[in-house]
């Protein structure tokens, strides 16, 4: 009895090992997919609450045209189960990310109950390289 007993206590520190090494993984080792959300680029900022519940951004595309300008299309998406009208414009910066001068005027945009509509903005010079789309209730 006193052999199988100091048998137990010998194994003890090896099941440990072994069961340490089999874990699942923990909180700290899943993904965040929260930290590479469109949103969080600063590319679309939602500016007040009402916006921030009710639509979000599925999509960007950009791309230089031919004679220097920056176009952009974001692909807005309504979050409610009811038709939306929210305002939309963006903010052309340079590679910076300071202004150009070149923003456009708010546009009122309605969303059909969980519809998804692309908005698409060309900024007015070739300096604009970054961008910022913001969206809001409608006023």
């Amino acid at each position: 009895m006193k052999h199988h007993r100091s048998f137990l206590l010998c194994l003890a520190p090896a099941a440990a090992f072994l069961a340490g090494c089999a874990s699942t993984p923990g909180v700290d080792e899943q993904l965040d997919t929260t930290k590479y959300t469109i949103e969080s680029t600063g590319k679309f900022v939602r500016l007040d609450e009402p916006a921030q519940a009710s639509v979000t951004c599925t999509g960007l595309q950009e791309r230089i045209l031919p004679d220097g300008r920056l176009e952009v299309v974001a692909n807005v998406k309504n979050l409610e189960k009811r038709r939306l009208q929210v305002q939309i414009n963006c903010v052309f910066k340079d590679e910076q990310g300071v202004s150009t001068g070149d923003e456009t005027p708010f546009r009122n945009l309605i969303l059909t109950e969980s519809a998804t509509q692309a908005v698409q903005f060309t900024s007015v010079n070739n300096q604009a390289r970054k961008y910022t789309i913001r969206v809001r209730e409608a006023r």
